[in-house]
């Protein structure tokens, strides 16, 4: 199914939002501790007794790092990155890349064959093409954490490199926007429906599996 990609005045509103956030973090959380220039994650809100809610909270998460990846590399043009910067860039590529990996392997390995295993008309299809982008969205991010490391090392990014740095971070962060969508309005309510609880518990335990 194709789903319009333009961006809603919400989605743009959520955008503003999060890249506010991001900007005044610091300010917010001085005195507070210490904590990393770009907070990832958010209150835990659901159980391993409740996995579509664990995978809602996930894309929560990831769409702020790839925001904050997006804003840096828009923004730090033709300079250095600051230290605040830095820290911003490897929280976010490390959430990105570990707990991204983990998520990917409950709904590829845990989710995703249990729907198949219903043979409902329709979802192997959606399913194949959620993971030819989920395999997308690696090739981008293993090039964006190049490019910006190279920028980290280097303190600077030629230009060449600069531009490839802003298209592939706001591709994946479309890429990532579109996935959302099409898993929590098609694939998510569609395995409320279809799953029954000894299915969501077995998921549920396989999510702890890979926590502990």
């Amino acid at each position: 199914m194709t789903l319009n990609s333009t961006q809603s005045d919400d989605t743009r509103r959520e955008e503003r939002r999060l890249e506010n956030r991001w900007l005044g973090v610091q300010k917010r959380r001085k005195g507070k501790g210490s904590h990393s220039a770009v907070q990832t994650g958010v209150k835990p809100g659901c159980e391993f007794d409740d996995p579509i809610g664990m995978l809602k909270d996930f894309h929560r998460k990831i769409k702020r790092s790839l925001h904050v990846l997006w804003v840096i590399a828009d923004r730090a043009v033709g300079r250095e990155l600051t230290s605040e910067e830095i820290a911003a860039v490897r929280s976010a590529m490390d959430f990105v890349r570990v707990d991204g990996t983990r998520h990917t392997a409950d709904e590829e390995e845990s989710l995703f064959p249990w729907l198949r295993a219903k043979a409902i008309t329709g979802d192997s299809e959606e399913l194949g093409v959620l993971e030819d982008n989920r395999r997308q969205a690696d090739q981008l991010h293993a090039i964006v954490e190049s490019l910006y490391s190279a920028w980290i090392s280097a303190g600077a990014l030629r230009p060449k490199s600069q531009l490839r740095l802003q298209s592939c971070t706001e591709s994946l962060k479309r890429l990532s926007e579109q996935h959302i969508q099409v898993e929590e309005q098609i694939v998510f309510p569609r395995a409320q429906q279809v799953l029954d609880g000894r299915a969501v518990a077995a998921i549920g335990q396989e999510f702890r599996a890979r926590r502990s």
